[in-house]
């Protein structure tokens, strides 16, 4: 059965490429994090490890949500690991070679960041193609980014 949402064929294709991008770097962003949950090392090594965890466990419904998006548009999520290298923002490399929290902590803060800006710049361009829902998606999962965010430069400054 046809979508039809109030929403053009052409806006939602566009909307979805915007959040196809989108759940790429959520994933990227998610197996960085538990790379950084799997090797961290020091002596902050529980504490950071268990923090890890959590924020890989918020990024995984994150990521769930934002293809269930593309699903509601009518489209289908891109799931492949090809895909997402393809669509990321993100380098799945990292600037930092320590395996100490501080060097995780920095690669993972720059990540979120990189995120956030990508989702401010496109809420208004999503709300010019008549997507409010989609809109108010997006501030949601901007605001959990920068709680991530300002959670890692905690623990750094």
């Amino acid at each position: 059965m046809k979508t039809n949402i109030g929403i053009t064929q052409e806006a939602r294709q566009s909307i979805t490429d915007i959040l196809s991008q989108l759940l790429a770097d959520e994933f990227v962003l998610f197996t960085k994090t538990r790379n950084a949950h799997y090797n961290v090392e020091g002596i902050d090594f529980h504490a950071m490890h268990l923090f890890f965890e959590t924020q890989y466990d918020e990024l995984e419904e994150r990521i769930d949500a934002v293809a269930e998006r593309i699903r509601h548009l009518g489209h289908y999520a891109p799931s492949s690991l090809k895909d997402y290298l393809r669509l990321t923002h993100l380098s799945e490399e990292r600037d930092n070679e320590g395996n100490d929290s501080a060097s995780w902590i920095k690669d993972l803060t720059k990540d979120h960041e990189t995120i956030i800006i990508f989702i401010r710049e496109n809420i208004e361009k999503i709300e010019e193609l008549n997507d409010a829902g989609t809109a108010d998606f997006l501030i949601g999962l901007m605001e959990e980014h920068e709680k991530a965010a300002w959670m890692l430069r905690a623990h750094i400054k």
